[in-house]
Formats: C-alpha cells, structure tokens, sequence
C-alpha cells in the first residue's frame, strides 16, 4: 500500500474539518432520526433546541471548510490512483463530493427556514438568537418540512457512499487513498 507524501495529503486545518464535520454530521443525522420518533415531551424540545444548536455548528463548520477549500488547493490524486480508475469511478468521486457541500449547506438551512417558518427560533448554545430565515408563515413550514428530511436523508446516503467508497479503496484497492485524509505523519 502507497504511503502517501506531503504533496499527496491533506493539510491538517482540512484533516480537522473533515474529521469534525464527519462525526458532527453522522452524530446529528442519527439524533434527528431518533428525535423525531419521541413522543411530545419536554426532553423532545429540549433535543429540537439541541438538534438546532448543532445544525449551526456544522453550517459555521462547513462554512470554514469551503473557505478552506476555496483558499487552498486539495492536493490532487495520485497519478497511478487516477490510471487505474475507471471513468465512471472518477466522475463520482467528484459528483459526490460536489453534493456533499451543497447538502451542507442545503440540509441546516432547510432546517433553519422550517423552524423559522414554524415560528420557533433558533437560540444558539442558549445564547444568541439567529435572525429569522423566512417570516413565519404555517404553509411555508409545511412545505420546507418533508424537503429538510429528504435532504437529510439523502446527505446520509451520500456519506454511507462515501464511507464505502473509502473503505474500497484501503480494503480492496489498497491503493493509500484514506490515508491522505488520516490524521497523522505523512512519509
């Protein structure tokens, strides 16, 4: 297996964002999913407020990731890497990636124009409160609804694809692809 070098890995500002947008985004994908199937209680409003609290945050952080992003060059993929993958292989691999960032930004704000419409504000950490998305307006909500849950749904599934594609490429590859994006020495 290919150890990657200095120019073929991450840098450790985009390392960090990766891995905390990846244990941010899977830790409030599964509490949304397991919230929402509670009874009406005041635990459940408390996790609202909480599920809200962190879908901000991973906005602020996805924020910072594409400005990392746009500011510095992801280091590109090895040659060999490239040869060997099939066209359609390399047309995912961008595809994905393209709309994992749109659904980090599509799924809080989604989330953020729902609760605004629903006339609940969000009240970050307890402590600020953020600006109304949209004017409250019971229709609108009704609508943004199905559309924050089926962009979540669907950023779920990209990054069980993205997880897996990682996974093929270090099990079955063995070709050092994760590797550039572990935390860690490069050689």
């Amino acid at each position: 297996m290919p150890t990657p070098t200095a120019s073929t890995r991450y840098s450790l500002p985009a390392i960090a964002l990766h891995w905390l947008l990846a244990v941010g985004l899977i830790g409030l994908l599964a509490f949304g999913w397991y919230m929402t199937g509670l009874p009406f209680s005041p635990a459940r409003l408390k996790y609202y407020n909480w599920h809200k609290w962190a879908g901000v945050t991973i906005l602020v952080l996805s924020l910072l990731r594409l400005v990392w992003r746009l500011t510095h060059r992801p280091p590109a993929l090895p040659a060999a890497m490239v040869a060997a993958m099939p066209r359609w292989q390399h047309l995912a691999h961008h595809g994905v990636h393209h709309l994992l960032y749109l659904l980090f930004f599509a799924v809080p704000l989604l989330g953020w124009a729902y609760s605004s419409a629903a006339g609940f504000p969000i009240v970050w950490f307890g402590l600020w409160q953020l600006p109304n998305f949209v004017p409250a307006d019971p229709a609108l909500a009704e609508a943004l609804k199905p559309w924050h849950m089926i962009s979540a749904y669907t950023l779920a599934a990209l990054i069980a694809l993205h997880i897996a594609a990682a996974l093929k490429h270090q099990f079955i590859d063995r070709d050092g692809l994760l590797r550039r994006m572990l935390p860690g020495k490069a050689a």
